[in-house]
């Protein structure tokens, strides 16, 4: 039996781990610029931010609805009457009120938030994975490397389309749990061996790999470079399966009903939670995708009854559950959706995409907190004044974690690509 063949059976196999999830812990370590990690929480389908952070009283009733505006801890910063909870702490995060982008359609504008890069004419509107340029995770995945065991990058509860390495390859995939954390028996399954195998059999195999390893030195010499691979994913997964400091970091179970509670017991409110358990384990970005923003039907009832008292609860705890454990400084938060919604109502009360001018939350990571940056104009229809878009956004992230955003990257067939092409440091935030 040839080593490759006993790597493929007898050690992933075996182990019952897949090989995506062994893919990605190949990514060798790489010393980071900085020690800043990333939590990006994506609002799929577009948070309307005209009813939320950019509302317009005075703007004709078609255009304004009928949610009114509270004040908040910042002076003269108003936001919408259902997000109470989030006008207390406004200090943690600063707003861009003019972000806008050129693209209204689900899978671009994905792709778009995701990489900084507008797709090209060839792209597939979203309805298969996006391959085209790799997600910011995966970027930070490919240049930071992992601490230890943890994965760098993980997507929860699941990998949205434009998350993805595209040619970064599979040392870049992130570990996607793939299960709601706010289900009772929430667990993840990969870090688990199968029933069947105890701890003693696990090691055994180990010990079996390394005497196939000593007696089959020759052989490696002559095997493919995917074997050789594959000997390194398979021991990537035994290092996460078998480390402690990981199981510890995905069991949730363990954190107070109290705190729980506090984000909400939704799977918005538990994600945000386990990225911040995620994020103090070492993980260098946690991914957070939610759905289903897309309201252009009812948009108002379904606002105010269902979507935003799950924000109200999971965002402002988790601004605060990270300051007052020492991580907010260190740990960049952005908050936001594709695009937001237009500015006129549609007939069926709700709202449709509209990427000309939203509104887009950063916080923590070294940014300044309780700023307004740009403003919209007097209907939230495009910016009045210093527009920003995806690229800058991208930029941003890049430099706070110590990325330079002007530095390249490079294709398997050795094309280099910039990080950004054309993106700018949000500078009123530092």
């Amino acid at each position: 039996m040839v080593r490759r063949d006993f790597l493929r059976v007898g050690t992933a196999g075996a182990l019952g781990v897949s090989l995506p999830l062994a893919q990605l812990l190949a990514t060798e370590p790489k010393l980071a610029g900085n020690d800043t990690n990333f939590i990006f929480v994506f609002l799929k389908g577009g948070l309307s931010t005209i009813d939320t952070f950019d509302l317009k009283p005075n703007a004709p009733e078609n255009v304004r609805g009928p949610f009114g505006s509270i004040p908040t801890n910042l002076p003269g910063v108003r936001v919408g009457e259902h997000i109470p909870k989030t006008a207390k702490v406004m200090h943690h995060f600063s707003q861009v009120q003019s972000f806008s982008h050129r693209n209204a359609g689900h899978g671009p504008a994905d792709h778009y938030m995701f990489t900084g890069y507008h797709p090209t004419s060839g792209f597939n509107g979203g309805l298969k994975p996006n391959n085209q340029h790799p997600s910011v995770g995966s970027v930070i995945a490919h240049k930071l490397g992992a601490r230890g065991a943890i994965p760098p990058y993980v997507c929860l509860p699941n990998m949205h389309n434009s998350g993805s390495s595209a040619y970064l390859g599979p040392g870049a995939v992130p570990f996607t749990i793939e299960a709601d954390p706010a289900s009772p028996g929430f667990k993840v399954p990969d870090l688990q061996p199968p029933l069947q195998l105890d701890a003693a059999r696990v090691n055994d195999r180990q010990s079996l790999l390394r005497d196939v390893d000593r007696f089959q030195a020759s052989a490696e010499q002559k095997a493919n470079q995917g074997a050789k691979d594959f000997g390194v994913f398979a021991q990537r997964a035994m290092d996460l399966m078998t480390s402690p400091l990981a199981k510890k970091a995905f069991d949730i179970h363990q954190e107070k009903d109290k705190l729980r509670d506090a984000y909400g017991r939704t799977t918005l409110g538990q994600s945000c939670l386990m990225a911040r358990r995620l994020i103090e384990a070492g993980v260098r970005c946690v991914t957070v995708d939610h759905s289903n923003w897309d309201t252009h039907y009812h948009n108002f009832r379904v606002l105010e009854e269902d979507l935003l008292p799950k924000f109200d609860l999971a965002i402002p705890t988790l601004f605060n559950d990270l300051h007052d454990r020492g991580l907010l400084e260190k740990t960049l938060v952005v908050v936001t959706g594709e695009f937001g919604r237009t500015p006129t109502i549609n007939k069926d009360a709700g709202r449709d995409h509209w990427s000309r001018c939203f509104t887009v939350l950063l916080g923590g990571g070294g940014l300044k907190g309780g700023r307004v940056v740009g403003k919209s104009d007097k209907w939230a229809m495009d910016p009045a004044e210093n527009p920003y878009g995806p690229e800058d956004l991208c930029a941003t992230v890049y430099d706070r974690l110590g990325i330079n955003p002007r530095s390249e990257m490079h294709t398997p067939e050795g094309r280099p690509i910039m990080l950004t092409n054309s993106g700018r440091i949000i500078k009123e935030l530092l």
